[in-house]
């Protein structure tokens, strides 16, 4: 199958927008919880449809009072937290707006996104982030005043507002249609700078509402979910909306410090994560079962939750004999693991990269349907995704409604459909080269097969060419050796070289409980790259990942980095995708070292 399209299940008049899905539900449940957020104490308080309405309308009245003008840039920097939600809809039901901004984002990168969407106002959660814009003010003419958040800056907009009238944030909640621009959403940017992509009302509400409809076991009215992923990537953006529109009860997390603890109290019934969430979970689990000398018994619930997850796609299901063991493992095992995510999660949603085989088979296994998806920024995050029921792990799933894909003849996804972007702001060249006619061009290689389920297989901008000629996707292996508790970050190299080889870094978190698993003493991640069971474990890492692909394609010598990627050093996007061409560019040596003569055991490994 070439071609793939689901048709719309809810068409939304043009004259509506966002602003829609909360009036809507003030109209019909005024007293239905909104939201909940966590007092002084961190007990969850909840806040009703009516009580979130009066306050969007304040801040919007403040905003006019303010000098923001219908169609004007506001942004948003901060954590994911109660208010990054108020302000998105306040911005709506004023008719500006809204723009993203990293938290972590730098002096330059502030600048940028300032001067190129024409922000005329700045909320900043902290002193240190406007500490941080202030540094690029006088190079951003436009952006009038920076409000901080956690100094009291709300309370002085809804001050401000107090004279405007209900009337003008009725009116200018009705300006908008649904192909207006709804936000600007700069991408990470693994490469250059980032480029705006502007989203319009319908890519919002329109997807939002149709995936409500799609998957309505999931996102129902009563269920709870709580947001940790930065709601300034269109992941948790979407899923923000999404839940407002489907009566799910919203929670927010900044701290991932805290997460264990904020999951275990507010027990979300659905999570939206990356696959580097589900890895961590399961690898601490792992290593807290050894420290307990319950290692053996781990492995073995976690083998026959991945054999019964695999046996319930057989005509025949999973034995008798299997179903027991499930059962015992479920009140050893199953039931720990779940009660950290909450205790009654049963769904999660899985996006920004390849979840793997094991990991689907093994959340299956234990209760927790993860349901993988896939998109980008210029989809509006997810045009396809598993479901409860039509679930086909390692893939991502079905093409939601109104949206469709096409596999171009080099194996290039292509999209269309109600969720496709407008185009990048302001950069009319760069929109038409993301454009095959109608269809968006995704960068991504993939496969549809027979029933339409969509299967990743690699970045084409990432294609790596071996000097013999082989196409290597190496997401395929890195995806399988970041799996390994060990590891941070994998990158692939061997573009015009020998044979593949690859930059391992292991994970500073990792290393301490895979260390007392092994019964070794404590070390530093320096010294623990030279270690000959260190080394033995990445050397039996890159082995199972090998075995996914030929021998051509297999990695043949390895070097374990001292440096992890990060955020904060600059080597991996906000989203966590690693800027490739940068470490290329800065670990040119390292790579040359791989193809040199001769084999410097302390820093290198052959296969």
């Amino acid at each position: 199958m070439d071609e793939i399209s689901t048709p719309l299940r809810v068409e939304l008049p043009t004259s509506s927008n966002l602003n829609d899905i909360v009036t809507d539900r003030l109209a019909s449940a005024p007293d239905a919880v909104l939201a909940e957020v966590p007092n002084a104490a961190g007990v969850w308080e909840p806040v009703t449809v009516a009580q979130f309405d009066a306050r969007v309308v304040a801040v919007a009245k403040g905003l006019v009072a303010k000098g923001v003008q219908p169609g004007d840039p506001v942004a948003i920097m901060s954590r994911t937290r109660y208010e990054w939600t108020l302000l998105d809809f306040a911005i709506w039901a004023a008719g500006a707006v809204p723009v993203p901004v990293y938290e972590t984002s730098s002096a330059e990168q502030v600048q940028w996104i300032l001067t190129d969407a024409g922000v005329t106002l700045l909320f900043a959660e902290t002193k240190g982030n406007a500490a941080v814009v202030e540094q690029v003010l006088a190079e951003a003419p436009s952006c009038r005043e920076v409000l901080v958040i956690d100094d009291g800056g709300l309370d002085d907009v809804v001050a401000a507002g107090r004279d405007v009238p209900d009337e003008e944030i009725a009116r200018r909640r009705a300006l908008a249609s649904l192909d207006d621009v709804a936000t600007i959403i700069y991408t990470s940017g693994t490469t250059g700078r980032p480029k705006g992509a502007e989203l319009t009302h319908r890519n919002f509400a329109s997807l939002a509402r149709n995936a409500v409809a799609f998957v309505p076991e999931v996102f129902t009215e009563g269920g709870r979910t709580l947001l940790f992923l930065p709601l300034a990537h269109v992941f948790a953006r979407f899923i923000e909306v999404l839940a407002l529109a489907s009566g799910t009860v919203l929670g927010h997390a900044p701290d991932i410090k805290t997460l264990t603890t904020d999951l275990g109290s507010f027990r979300p019934t659905y999570i939206l994560a990356v696959p580097r969430v589900f890895e961590k979970v399961y690898n601490s689990a792992e290593q807290k079962a050894a420290t307990e000398g319950k290692g053996r018994i781990f492995h073995w619930a976690a083998a026959t939750a991945i054999a019964w997850s695999r046996a319930l796609d057989t005509p025949s299901g999973p034995s008798l004999w299997l179903t027991l063991q499930h059962k015992v493992a479920d009140a050893l095992v199953y039931s720990k693991l779940k009660a950290v995510l909450g205790g009654q999660a049963r769904y999660a949603v899985s996006g920004g990269g390849p979840l793997g085989e094991r990991l689907g088979h093994f959340y299956r296994g234990i209760g927790l349907k993860i349901l993988e998806g896939y998109g980008l920024t210029e989809s509006t995050a997810p045009t396809c995704v598993n479901l409860p029921e039509r679930t086909r792990i390692g893939t991502v799933g079905l093409q939601l409604p109104g949206c469709a894909a096409r596999i171009a003849p080099d194996g290039e996804i292509l999209l269309r459909g109600h969720h496709i972007f407008r185009g990048y702001h302001g950069n009319a060249e760069a929109t038409r080269e993301a454009f095959d006619g109608e269809w968006f061009r995704t960068g991504d290689l993939g496969s549809l097969d027979d029933d339409g389920f969509l299967r990743i297989t690699g970045r084409k901008k990432e294609i790596i060419v071996t000097a013999g000629g082989k196409n290597v996707a190496p997401a395929v292996l890195e995806d399988r050796i970041r799996a390994h508790a060990l590891v941070s970050q994998c990158v692939v190299v061997g573009d015009g070289k020998p044979f593949i080889g690859a930059l391992i870094t292991l994970d500073p978190e990792g290393l301490p409980g895979w260390l007392t698993m092994q019964g070794k003493p404590a070390m530093t991640v320096d010294q623990a790259a030279t270690d000959p069971d260190v080394l033995a474990a990445l050397d039996a890492a890159v082995t199972r990942a090998n075995a996914a692909v030929s021998r051509a394609e297999s990695i043949r010598k390895f070097t374990v980095l001292t440096c992890d990627f990060t955020v904060e050093n600059g080597y991996l996007t906000p989203s966590l995708k690693v800027k490739r061409n940068l470490v290329l560019k800065d670990y040119a040596q390292d790579v040359e070292r791989l193809y040199a003569p001769g084999d410097d055991r302390d820093t290198l490994h052959t296969l």
